[in-house]
């Protein structure tokens, strides 16, 4: 009986130790592994759809295809490659950014609100700002007072002779 039990112990022993490297290896693609691609891809025959919350049978099929590609090995690019290639480039969530001019997609809008602020804050600068003329200048900055107290001087003449 010491026998059985020493062979036992030492069984279950040893199968505790090795039962991490009996793991299955299958090739089984989750749902996470297929949403995470198909997120990055729009319905081409919804508007503004993903392909991952698309209810239509036909990007349920795409899912299906994806998740078939995924299987076969297929890296993430070469898959969107491959929807890109079969349908352009619309069906990217976002746009490619080494094609011809698509990188001013992402640099125009900064540029344009960084200008529009900074001509805001000129504009709302200047509109508060009480503007204030110097005694000796004109309203463009230039020496007028001697000849504009002539022009009041000889006004005053005038309108003196007429009474």
């Amino acid at each position: 009986m010491k026998k059985f039990l020493y062979a036992f112990a030492f069984v279950f022993i040893f199968s505790t130790f090795f039962t991490g490297l009996a793991l299955a290896q299958s090739n089984v693609v989750t749902d996470d592994e297929v949403n995470a691609i198909a997120h990055k891809l729009y319905c081409p025959v919804c508007q503004n759809t993903p392909l991952d919350v698309c209810p239509t049978d036909a990007c349920h099929d795409w899912r299906e295809q994806i998740r078939g590609m995924i299987a076969e090995g297929k890296t993430e690019d070469e898959i969107l490659q491959y929807f890109v290639d079969q349908f352009g480039d619309r069906v990217l969530s976002a746009p490619p950014v080494s094609t011809k001019f698509n990188w001013i997609i992402y640099i125009l809008p900064p540029i344009i609100i960084l200008a529009g602020a900074i001509i805001l804050f000129r504009s709302l600068r200047e509109w508060t700002t009480p503007k204030t003329i110097e005694a000796g200048l004109g309203a463009d900055g230039s020496e007028s007072s001697a000849s504009q107290d002539d022009y009041v001087a000889r006004l005053e003449e005038e309108l003196k002779k007429q009474k």
